[in-house]
């Protein structure tokens, strides 16, 4: 039952968070479940694209358009690419070891996190 509580908790925090600043829930689920839970990082990113499956950003999609604040054109671009993708890189993915996929996933955080502090 803890283990429920806090896979909500993490759950409403990444929602809040990719509410606020408009970041995959990812970012933040994926090392909690590495760190705290003690998921490879295989189960840790097939578990969370599993989250995409259903339409879990949809508030907070509907939240922004109401605003104006959604393309819904480019959307449907991004999102197209998006499903074969995901496909090819969940396939390399799993190609690769746990340790080399850290490394990857890593990587990538600490590259936009560079790009978006040292950006004008």
């Amino acid at each position: 039952m803890t283990n429920i509580l806090l896979y909500l908790f993490l759950g409403l925090l990444a929602g809040f968070i990719s509410g606020l600043v408009g970041i995959g829930g990812g970012v933040l689920i994926v090392p909690v479940l590495v760190f705290w839970f003690g998921l490879s990082q295989h189960e840790a990113q097939g578990t969370t694209l599993a989250l995409l499956v259903p339409p879990i950003g949809l508030l907070a999609a509907w939240a922004y358009y109401q605003q104006g604040y959604v393309d819904l054109k480019i959307a449907a671009f991004i999102c197209l690419g998006f499903f074969l993708g995901g496909f090819l890189g969940a396939k390399l993915a799993i190609s690769l070891s746990n340790h080399v996929l850290e490394k990857v996933f890593g990587f990538a955080i600490l590259a936009i996190a560079l790009k978006m502090i040292f950006s004008d």
